[in-house]
């Protein structure tokens, strides 16, 4: 009979145990936990500069233009500021259109222009919608010069009626004085005085 030596009969059990004891230092080399990052260091980094506010756009500027035009107006003649104002009589109505009206009205001068350059004016002055709100102070300032203007030319209405009335009173008396000197020379004259009595 023949053995197998003692290795030869322990070869295949070692070798299993050499394939379970590797597989399970693989096993516990993957369910080791992670190594922790090494610390961070600390940088000091400047403060980020600060959000600067955009500022709005400016509006338009509607105001100059329409201080041009009037300049233009002082240029014109009666007969072409009534064309100017039949112009833009035909143009939709909005705020600058009223403020330009009631400039040529300011400056027409015909009967009751001013009144109707000054209810123009007041209708922008006065008005509470955005459209109308770059016009409003320059409404404003032509509606009070409206008005002004309105009360300095009654005051010389009523002065020159004063003075109409003054000279038909003063015509009236001339008349009188006239009349009297009439009657004056019409009246028999005088007899001269004769001699006084001499009283002893």
């Amino acid at each position: 009979m023949k053995y197998d030596s003692p290795r030869a009969a322990l070869r295949p059990p070692l070798l299993l145990i050499l394939l379970l004891l590797s597989l399970s230092l693989a096993g516990c080399s993957l369910n080791s936990p992670m190594p922790a990052p090494p610390p961070q260091m600390e940088v000091n980094l400047p403060p980020p500069p600060p959000v600067q506010e955009v500022a709005p756009l400016a509006p338009p500027d509607e105001v100059g233009p329409l201080l041009s035009y009037h300049q233009q107006l002082r240029k014109m003649s009666q007969g072409d500021m009534l064309k100017e104002l039949s112009g833009l009589g035909l143009q939709q109505r909005s705020p600058r259109v009223a403020v330009q009206m009631g400039m040529v009205l300011m400056l027409t001068r015909g009967s009751g222009d001013l009144a109707r350059a000054q209810a123009l004016l007041d209708s922008v002055a006065t008005a509470t919608d955005t459209e109308s709100a770059p016009f409003k102070a320059l409404a404003q300032l032509l509606s009070s010069n409206c008005a002004e203007t309105r009360r300095l030319a009654d005051h010389a209405d009523k002065l020159l009626v004063q003075q109409k009335d003054s000279q038909r009173r003063i015509e009236q008396l001339n008349d009188m004085l006239e009349g009297l000197k009439t009657i004056e020379r019409t009246l028999p004259a005088r007899p001269a005085p004769g001699p006084q009595a001499v009283i002893k």
